[in-house]
């Protein structure tokens, strides 16, 4: 029963509609009116900036995180669950907050990709793999600019930590990181479709870079 409830309060957690806050705070608009129509950082970043979509992003971040970190309020899991026990209501609670995130029952179940959730999750499970995806989430978004490429990638990037870099052997944490790159690449179809036409829009980050290289060429 109390992992229920724990896994309700995860989903609450990830319901918290950041982006929407901000639009609404800060610009006097809902942020699912503009762009993709989408309620998560990429979004943010094309409709309101790097300075908000930043902001959006380390915050969908933290959601992930302190939903995973609930199961500290079980001692049981701490003291006498082995691993294997832990390592599954962690997933739970964490995959509840992207789930929250995705159907927000705060902002009429109209959400974000769950993609900077899902990365929270992954850094407080496993913060080694975290890295990785992280690491090809920056660089392709260095050499792009296109959030959504970059998302992508990161999430393909994580079976491919699990099953061959790292060589989990937990069956459940297998099947989990193949889900999260089949979920990644499915919710993210309209922005493939944009790449391949050459329409996506990038993020205003680098644009002074890309000035220079501009006036050098």
């Amino acid at each position: 029963m109390k992992e229920v409830l724990l896994i309700i309060t995860a989903y609450l957690i990830g319901s918290i509609p950041t982006a929407l806050i901000i639009s609404k705070k800060f610009f006097g608009i809902d942020i699912r009116d503009y762009g993709s129509g989408n309620m998560g950082a990429t979004n943010t970043f094309r409709v309101l900036g790097s300075k908000y979509g930043t902001i959006v992003m380390v915050c969908d971040i933290l959601k992930g995180l302190v939903a995973v970190g609930l199961y500290n309020f079980l001692p049981y899991y701490l003291q006498h669950g082995n691993s294997l026990d832990r390592t599954n209501l962690m997933i739970g609670l964490g995959l509840s907050a992207v789930v929250g995130h995705v159907f927000p029952i705060w902002a009429n179940f109209k959400g974000g990709k769950g993609v900077a959730t899902l990365f929270g999750m992954i850094l407080a499970i496993q913060p080694i793999v975290a890295v990785s995806c992280v690491g090809v989430f920056l660089l392709v978004l260095y050499l792009t600019r296109f959030v959504s490429l970059s998302s992508i990638l990161a999430g393909v990037m994580l079976p491919i930590s699990v099953l061959w870099i790292w060589n989990e052997h937990e069956v459940l944490y297998r099947l989990f990181a193949l889900l999260v790159a089949v979920l990644v690449i499915v919710t993210h179809q309209k922005n493939i479709g944009r790449l391949l036409k050459g329409v996506e829009s990038r993020i205003p980050i680098l644009k002074y870079r890309d000035r220079r290289k501009n006036r050098n060429k």
